[in-house]
């Protein structure tokens, strides 16, 4: 599926959304998982790389909480670090999609800062959940739901302009809360993991999801509440 929103003017580009659409690529690329980088080895030397790699830069609950302060920084390396092609294809298309419009709405700074901040707890929540479990979790599912419920709270109504493949790419208008409804069942099947694969960690995604939607539901009330007040005052001034 090809979706496409409405973008920014160009005074106001997302620069923030390219460049982590930018990272998460590079990431991938240099990376073990996307097989391009042959210092990771071939055959069967590059699984064993690929679970070293992941249990490295990924977050392990089982050891996140017995191992060094440095582990705390692991649920910020795991955002930009992805399993497989269809991991890293639907985050950078969704977080390119919604993150545009998300991150005009809250500015550069604080969506970036918004974006490390879900993702982070989203990875840390699921971890202190399942604390005993040995599997490695990675990429930046967490991060982005918190964007895609943040964009729900703050364009509610909006329409996404969808392409289906199924459907001989007829292009149609949708809600955006159906369009995040397909997020989640792609989601559900990239989680799917072998030996040499990281999980894809869902609770994660509603973790983060519930903070988007919150966090923007906060900054959403701030800014009626100062349209409101500088509308008091304008009307006070009036003769």
């Amino acid at each position: 599926m090809i979706v496409k929103a409405a973008r920014p003017a160009r005074d106001d580009a997302p620069v923030v959304t390219y460049a982590l659409l930018a990272l998460c690529c590079a990431v991938f690329l240099l990376g073990p998982a996307s097989g391009l980088n042959g210092s990771y080895g071939t055959g069967p030397d590059l699984p064993a790389a690929q679970t070293a790699y992941f249990a490295h830069w990924g977050v392990v609950p089982r050891e996140l909480w017995h191992a060094s302060p440095a582990a705390l920084c692991t649920p910020l390396t795991a955002l930009f670090v992805h399993g497989n092609w269809l991991h890293l294809l639907g985050n950078i298309l969704f977080l390119h999609v919604f993150g545009a419009m998300t991150e005009q709405r809250l500015g550069h700074l604080p969506f970036a800062l918004f974006y490390l901040l879900t993702g982070y707890l989203a990875l840390l929540g699921y971890a202190a959940v399942h604390a005993g479990s040995g599997t490695s979790l990675v990429g930046a599912s967490g991060a982005i739901s918190g964007v895609l419920g943040a964009f729900l709270c703050l364009f509610p109504r909006a329409r996404v302009t969808s392409l289906f493949p199924f459907l001989f790419f007829l292009p149609l208008r949708l809600p955006a809360w159906l369009v995040l409804l397909f997020w989640f069942a792609l989601q559900w099947q990239a989680a799917g993991s072998t030996d040499d694969r990281p999980g894809v960690a869902y609770l994660a995604h509603v973790m983060g999801f519930a903070l988007g939607f919150g966090c923007a539901w906060v900054a959403r009330g701030r800014r009626v509440r100062v349209n409101s007040a500088a509308g008091s005052t304008e009307g006070e001034a009036e003769p």
